[in-house]
């Protein structure tokens, strides 16, 4: 122990001598190393790591340091060179252009559309509508892109029916018919509207208007319908009506006859034909509540202008705020939208460019 403390002793002694041999510049730059490198070794977790600029301090004051201090450093010339290598590597090296090119913005907005529309597509079914629409993209690129969207794939994605696709299934094959009455404003004459209206697009036939609507007059209004839909009344199941005395079994077995099956509501329960009575309420609020009619002849000239504005003009929330049967043209700002068109009330989306 006593020889190592005078072999410190003797060491330090030489080290002080040099020391102030030294010229104060390099004394100076000697401590702001040695200060940097306290920094850098207190940022260790487990291993000092060193940034641009680290590396930059170090490149700059290692120089001046004398040759044999310059091996006890933390960065070393050879350090420096290593530097200096992955420098000009870096500059010369270029950029890895293999594989695909990045999906375009839009496209993966479509693919995620069209998954989240249709629950029981697969990877190939949205590259076919894909490819139908002139977009080229490959499976595995559709795969990516709903990970990354965190969208399962349709084993896992697919669910039930909800109640909402189910009732919009049903209602597109529904029809619903009601009555509603109107007090003529002199002669207080009764008059009884008879109408029928297409769940599924919210279209109303105005079947016909009269004091006295008995089962024959009413058999006869559905005739009427039955040829007016002509090849469309293969389009629907089911027709809803109440149990009042004007349908008489002539009127059932009229829809038998073309495949539509008539369903009576319970008693006292108007809520069941819950379309037929929202348009009932919709003509009073809009029409006759705020319209004096003076004859049987005057409503059917008012209804029959009411009709046409509602079926080809007025917006229904039902619809997304569209008309049943537009007859005005759709205003179109752009050629590249998409535009989707439900098939069987929505269970099938079929994709394709707006005109």
């Amino acid at each position: 122990m006593a020889l190592r403390l005078l072999y410190l002793i003797f060491f330090r002694l030489l080290n002080l001598l040099l020391l102030l041999g030294r010229s104060s510049a390099s004394k100076d730059v000697e401590l702001l190393v040695l200060r940097h490198e306290v920094a850098v070794l207190r940022r260790a977790n487990p291993k000092p790591r060193l940034d641009w600029a680290d590396r930059a301090v170090f490149a700059a004051l290692v120089r001046a340091l004398p040759t044999m201090l310059r091996v006890h450093r933390l960065v070393t010339p050879g350090t420096i060179l290593c530097w200096h290598r992955r420098l000009v590597a870096k500059k010369w090296m270029y950029p890895n252009r293999v594989g695909r090119p990045p999906v375009d913005d839009a496209v993966a907005s479509l693919i995620e559309r069209m998954a989240s529309e249709n629950q029981r597509w697969g990877y190939q079914r949205i590259q076919g509508e894909l490819l139908k629409l002139g977009h080229r993209v490959g499976a595995s690129t559709i795969r990516r892109v709903l990970k990354r969207l965190r969208i399962p794939p349709a084993p896992i994605r697919c669910s039930d029916t909800t109640w909402r696709q189910f009732l919009r299934a049903q209602a597109s094959t529904m029809l619903a018919c009601d009555f509603f009455h109107v007090d003529c404003a002199v002669t207080l004459q009764r008059i009884y509207v008879f109408f029928v209206l297409e769940v599924g697009s919210r279209s109303v036939h105005l079947l016909g208007a009269t004091t006295n609507p008995d089962g024959r007059w009413t058999t006869q209004q559905v005739r009427n319908l039955v040829m007016d839909l002509g090849d469309r009344v293969t389009e629907f199941r089911v027709l809803v009506r109440d149990r009042a005395g004007q349908f008489a079994a002539s009127f059932d077995a009229v829809l038998v006859d073309v495949g539509i099956r008539v369903v009576k509501i319970p008693p006292r329960c108007p809520r069941a034909n819950c379309f037929a009575e929202r348009f009932v309420r919709t003509v009073r609020a809009e029409l006759t509540d705020r319209v004096l009619i003076f004859s049987q002849r005057h409503l059917r000239v008012v209804l029959a202008e009411y009709v046409q504005h509602y079926n080809g003009r007025r917006p229904h929330r039902a619809r997304e705020l569209r008309p049943p049967r537009p007859t005005h043209p759709v205003a179109d700002l752009s050629y590249e939208r998409i535009k989707c068109r439900p098939v069987l009330g929505g269970l099938i989306n079929e994709y394709e460019r707006a005109a």
